[in-house]
């Protein structure tokens, strides 16, 4: 259920969507996470609202608000206009709410499935994002935020340790803060054959006080995609390293879709580093219906040790995967629907669905 709306403010425009869908399906396919309190729980939605001109001087103010099953997140951008050879800067404040699953969530059903550890994220920052102006094929972005991460219980309560007894924090207190520097490069090429892509991260935790976290974290994403034929090879290689003052939840979660399919979120494992790699051949069978076939690998480098507490090891994760599989991609004016199916290394078979509204 959805719904837009415009509102003339004087001479500016201020749009709003709202979208609300009541997730039946999620109640009657999926275990939950925990336990429903509510039927209001089962609610997921939307609010965007975008003001194109706050002060006459074409300032442009954007508010999303998004609500999901067991999460929520709220994104505030404030842009100035800016000469097109200079940085555009903007202002941003976020809140979210949201399970930490990939490092504390509990793997089950021969690792396919990761249910809650209850461990939730409460983490609100504010900062500045100076986006430089593209170059060739070259683009890239630098931030400066504060952050603050609260753990809490899936009652709302605040924790300081897990379900284990084990600090989820760096500090050993209810929460950690930190001043993070970050800096993002993208380059990108293609033509009719294939595409290249690659982006490295590298963030820098700042220490203005003394039991602020210092860290650095650098993670890259490589990907290469060529058309053989009527078929399209994707691969894409991704990893990361972080040292320095870690927090459980800033280690890298592997498995799940998007990184290891056949394994639930971070069942893979979790660690200082991670390594992984992506293959997917797809090929028409029809004009609306292309068919895949995968196979995605991944690991922790060993680095699952070295994360305070060391989750992985408590919850018996192997440290290494391989998944494989088949799917479907349908396409239609109304958006892109996908299913995968999807076997991992202990052969627990895993099936995964989804929608994007971009239209084909």
């Amino acid at each position: 259920m959805g719904a837009q709306k415009s509102i003339h403010a004087g001479k500016a425009k201020i749009d709003v969507n709202v979208d609300f869908t009541h997730k039946l399906c999620a109640a009657l396919m999926l275990q939950p996470f925990r336990n429903s309190g509510s039927p209001l729980e089962l609610v997921i939605g939307s609010l965007c609202i975008k003001h194109p001109n706050l002060f006459g001087k074409s300032e442009k103010l954007d508010v999303l608000w998004d609500k999901g099953l067991y999460d929520s997140n709220i994104l505030i951008t404030y842009r100035k206009p800016r000469p097109e050879w200079l940085a555009q800067q903007s202002f941003v404040v976020q809140h979210s709410v949201s399970p930490e699953i990939g490092v504390h969530g509990l793997p089950d059903d021969n690792f396919s499935r990761s249910g809650s550890g209850g461990v939730n994220l409460s983490r609100l920052s504010a900062g500045l994002d100076l986006s430089e102006p593209a170059s060739s094929n070259w683009s890239s972005k630098t931030s400066i935020k504060f952050e603050h991460i609260r753990p809490v219980s899936d009652e709302g309560r605040s924790i300081n340790r897990d379900t284990h007894g084990f600090p989820v924090t760096c500090s050993g207190g209810y929460n950690d803060s930190m001043v993070v520097v970050k800096q993002e490069s993208r380059y990108a090429k293609a033509n009719d054959r294939s595409f290249s892509q690659f982006s490295l991260q590298i963030e820098q935790g700042v220490p203005i006080l003394s039991k602020w976290l210092i860290f650095n974290r650098f993670k890259f994403v490589a990907s290469r995609g060529l058309k053989l034929g009527p078929a399209f090879l994707l691969s894409s290689l991704t990893g990361g390293s972080i040292v320095g003052d870690i927090a459980p939840y800033q280690a890298f979660a592997i498995g799940g879709l998007g990184s290891v399919r056949g394994y639930g979120e971070g069942a893979v494992g979790c660690g200082r580093s991670c390594l992984v790699a992506n293959n997917e051949l797809t090929f028409p069978l029809s004009q609306m219906l292309d068919g895949a076939v995968f196979l995605d690998c991944g690991s922790d480098l060993g680095s699952g040790r070295h994360v305070p507490g060391n989750p992985s090891l408590r919850h018996g994760k192997p440290g290494n995967g391989i998944g494989f599989g088949y799917g479907l991609r349908f396409k239609s004016q109304l958006g892109h629907f996908q299913v995968d199916y999807a076997v991992n290394a202990f052969q627990q078979r895993t099936v995964y669905f989804g929608f994007s509204n971009l239209p084909s």
